[in-house]
């Protein structure tokens, strides 16, 4: 079974006022080889954003995968993993339960805005095609050599 890594956020401009502007980003890891995916929602609140960010990226995986999925959203995690009870966003969830079926998940929590580079990356691409109000190829091209660039600073 393949181990996979996916980074996902998803980005709410003007939250909770009515006139969100969202997106939702996913970045898969599978052997150094890197595909950003990302998914311009109109209206929708950062946490429906978040939701569909995680469901984005498990869709991708072709067969049954383990899965590391790590994202800055505490409500993804903690309702995925039974704290949380789905209370809201119902359509949503059951999208995720869906895309997760077949796979092996390991839900981390990561602090957003923390340093965290390539998940501050994900972020301000889920930021930038909600501000653009559509997907852009390249901003996603983009976050897939950001990606590329942090392993081998690691390394």
């Amino acid at each position: 079974m393949k181990t996979v890594t996916i980074f996902c956020d998803g980005s709410s401009i003007g939250n909770g006022q009515g006139s969100e502007r969202a997106a939702a980003v996913a970045l898969l890891n599978y052997r150094d080889k890197w595909r950003a995916v990302g998914r311009f929602l109109g209206r929708a609140t950062n946490q429906q954003a978040e939701i569909v960010a995680a469901t984005l990226g498990l869709e991708r995986l072709r067969e049954p995968c383990r899965v590391r999925l790590i994202t800055d959203s505490r409500y993804v995690v903690e309702t995925m993993t039974g704290r949380f009870r789905k209370r809201a966003n119902q359509e949503l969830w059951q999208q995720l339960e869906r895309a997760i079926d077949a796979h092996q998940i390991d839900w981390q929590w990561t602090r957003g805005h923390a340093g965290h580079e390539i998940q501050e990356a994900v972020d301000e691409t889920a930021r930038r095609i909600a501000l653009l109000g559509r997907v852009d190829q390249s901003l996603l091209e983009r976050l897939e050599e950001k990606a590329r660039q942090a392993v081998k600073r690691d390394e």
